[in-house]
């Protein structure tokens, strides 16, 4: 495991926003759900695109808050520019599972999972 400084992790944004729309992406080499996240007035909305579709469908997710990095440069995937990188934690199978602002998860995940 490599270490970074303090001010190393000072610099990746993590914001919580509110997912407004979902829907899925079949154009991705791997099943994904496109998202649109409000991050409040000083970021806006920011697309993302996410490989989620084990625990969620896209109309779970609408309305639902998620953590998410929000000053890497954007990431052309497909037709589809995703803006924001959103965290989540994977289960015993690898499939990733959101994380919120309090932590919550809504699927059992092994002590000392690395955040994605």
């Amino acid at each position: 495991m490599a270490e970074i400084s303090f001010d190393d992790f000072l610099k990746v944004d993590v914001r919580v926003g509110k997912v407004l729309r979902a829907e899925t992406f079949p154009e991705a080499r791997q099943p994904a759900i496109k998202m649109w996240i409000d991050f409040g007035d000083e970021i806006g909305e920011r697309k993302s695109s996410a490989q989620v579709t084990a625990h969620y469908a896209p109309e779970d997710l609408v309305g639902k808050q998620v953590m998410a990095v929000v000053n890497f440069p954007p990431r052309q995937i497909g037709k589809f520019m995703s803006e924001v990188l959103v965290l989540g934690l994977p289960d015993a199978d690898g499939e990733i599972v959101l994380i919120g602002p309090d932590g919550e998860v809504t699927a059992e995940v092994p002590t000392g999972g690395r955040m994605h």
